[in-house]
């Protein structure tokens, strides 16, 4: 199935292109707007929590959100009930960007989508839930 993997490979270089410019836009890097969205979600939640959410390392997201406060859109506070413990929490200014960024990534999705039908796009988020399940199955050696 060389195929699928070529053409997989590419549309996925293809679409991490387009959300990069869509995100820059916003004066965001590509994979801050997931942190964003994880506090959208639940405000104040840990780096480790986000981490989890998002299915990368903690690191990833302490570097991401050390520019991220250093950009204004999030503080981080020690938890009032174990200090050990930092949590991110969203300024105005993050807040702010919920609104305008998922308008932008559901412009890129009608415009990548726009010659399928509604009942292909259905299979097509079946198919990819599938094939996303078989290769988080797959060992990691």
């Amino acid at each position: 199935m060389p195929d699928f993997l070529d053409l997989h490979g590419k549309t996925s270089k293809a679409l991490r292109a387009a959300a990069d410019a869509g995100m820059r836009r916003h004066g965001l890097h590509l994979g801050q707007n997931l942190l964003l969205a994880a506090l959208w979600e639940q405000d104040g939640r840990t780096p480790g929590e986000i981490a989890a959410a998002l299915e990368v390392t903690t690191p990833t997201v302490v570097k991401m959100a050390t520019r991220m406060a250093t950009a204004g859109l999030l503080t981080r506070a020690r938890d009032d009930r174990d200090q050990r413990l930092v949590r991110l929490w969203l300024t105005d200014a993050g807040r702010a960007l919920q609104q305008p960024v998922e308008a932008e990534r559901r412009r890129l999705e009608e415009q990548v989508t726009a010659g399928l039908t509604a009942t292909e796009r259905r299979h097509l988020l079946t198919a990819l839930a599938k094939i996303h399940r078989a290769a988080t199955a797959l060992p990691a050696e």
